[in-house]
């Protein structure tokens, strides 16, 4: 099963009423065929499936997909949990364009994003 490379971009909040293709992430993770995640498949490939936040005015960060406990996040350094990133309900979720997920990011604040692409 190849992995897929998916695009989120910032949806619709109180500071950008449009949304932002400046703020966002691309990850790499294995999708079934309806689009949610393999965790069977991510299992095998874990190494593969990182993560490039990218955020106006701010160094990119890059990581890993991680998957602990029943749920998914964002790992930027495998040593320090304070950079973590938790994806709310990640695993009930469709990876396919035009959907809308939720990313708690490290400063505390749960975010709206779309997806944009899945190549």
């Amino acid at each position: 099963m190849p992995l897929k490379t998916i695009r989120l971009e910032l949806a619709r909040t109180a500071d950008h009423p449009e949304g932002s293709a400046e703020h966002g992430y691309e990850f790499i993770a294995p999708l079934t065929a309806d689009g949610h995640l393999d965790l069977e498949e991510w299992r095998s490939r874990r190494a593969s499936c990182t993560v490039r936040r990218f955020w106006r005015g701010e160094d990119e960060q890059t990581g890993h997909l991680i998957h602990r406990g029943k749920g998914w996040l964002f790992d930027y350094d495998a040593d320090d949990s304070d950079d973590d990133e938790p994806i709310f309900r990640f695993d009930r979720h469709t990876l396919v364009e035009g959907e809308y997920i939720s990313i708690t990011e490290h400063d505390g604040e749960q975010r709206p994003f779309r997806v944009v692409s899945v190549r």
